[in-house]
C-alpha cells in the first residue's frame, strides 16, 4: 500500500446496515485501536455473526500488519483464549484499498466494562484469583509456542462469566517483532497488572490480604519476574498457594 498522505484514514465510521465485500452487513462498532476498527458483522448468506477488523492503510503499509496478524492467529489457532481467524477480504473506501480480517465473534463484554459493573467497581480477591488463573493458563500455551501477546490490559480482554469461573478471550496483538525474552516477561507483568487492576488498583491495594500482595509484589517488575519467571511458575504457584 502507498505511504502517501492521501492514504491516511483515522476513522471509518461505518453505519449499521452497510454491506461490505458484498458478503457482510455491519451491525455495530465494537472498538477501535491504533491499527484500525473492529465491527460486529453478519455473514449475509448464512446469518452467522462474525467480527471484522478494518486496518487503517497508513498503519498497514504493504499489507504487513494485517498479514502478520493473520499468520500469528493461524499459528496459535490451538490456543482457546484467542479469537479465531477465518479469512481476509479487501474493500475500497474513499477509493483506497482496505484490508479486512474476518474472525469469530465472541459473546461477552470487555473486562473493563465488566469490572465497572461490579460492586465498588472491583472484584473481591477470591474471584480475582479465579480470573488471574484463567488468564495465565490461557496465555501459557502462547508462550510455549514461543510467541507473546504484547498488549494485555482490561480493554482487550473479553469476559463471559459462568458459575465460579470465567471464560476469557484476548484480542489485538500489538507488537510484530520476533519474540524475545523481554516480550514474554512483559506479558507476565501485564497479567499481574490486570489482576491488580480488577481488585481496585492503588486505591485498595494497601487493604488487600497478604496473599494478594505476595502475587502483585507491589508491581515491582524485578520482584514479579524473580518470583514468576514463566506463566507455568505462576500457574503452579496459584495451585499450591497458602491461604490466610
Amino acid at each position: 500500500m502507498s505511504s502517501t498522505a492521501d492514504t491516511r484514514i483515522d476513522s471509518f465510521n461505518f453505519r449499521p446496515g452497510r454491506v461490505i465485500a458484498r458478503k457482510y452487513e455491519i451491525i455495530e462498532q465494537l472498538g477501535s485501536g491504533w491499527e484500525g476498527e473492529v465491527y460486529k458483522i453478519c455473514e449475509r448468506s448464512t446469518g452467522i455473526i462474525r467480527a471484522a477488523k478494518f486496518f487503517y492503510p497508513h498503519r498497514n503499509l504493504r499489507d504487513r500488519s494485517a498479514t502478520l496478524y493473520a499468520k500469528k492467529l493461524h499459528k496459535l489457532r490451538h490456543c482457546p483464549i484467542l479469537i479465531q481467524y477465518h479469512t481476509r477480504e479487501e474493500i475500497m473506501h474513499r477509493r483506497i484499498p482496505i484490508t479486512v480480517l474476518i474472525s469469530e465473534y465472541v459473546e461477552g463484554e470487555k473486562l473493563s466494562e465488566f469490572i465497572r459493573r461490579q460492586r465498588g467497581g472491583r472484584l473481591p480477591p477470591f474471584q480475582g484469583l479465579h480470573l488471574l488463573y484463567t488468564l495465565a493458563t490461557g496465555i501459557e500455551p502462547i508462550h510455549h509456542a514461543r510467541e507473546y501477546h504484547g498488549d494485555l490490559h482490561t480493554e482487550n480482554v473479553i469476559i463471559k462469566r459462568y458459575g465460579l469461573g470465567f471464560e476469557l478471550k484476548v484480542f489485538d496483538f500489538y507488537h510484530w517483532s520476533a519474540p524475545k525474552r523481554e516480550n514474554i516477561q512483559s506479558d507476565i507483568i501485564d497479567i499481574i497488572r490486570v489482576f491488580y487492576d480488577v481488585l481496585g488498583g492503588a486505591k485498595h491495594y494497601r487493604r488487600q490480604p497478604d496473599y494478594v500482595k505476595a502475587i502483585c509484589c507491589g508491581l515491582k517488575h524485578g520482584l514479579i519476574l524473580k518470583k514468576f519467571s514463566s506463566l507455568s511458575r505462576l500457574r503452579e504457584y496459584l495451585l499450591t498457594m497458602e491461604w490466610d
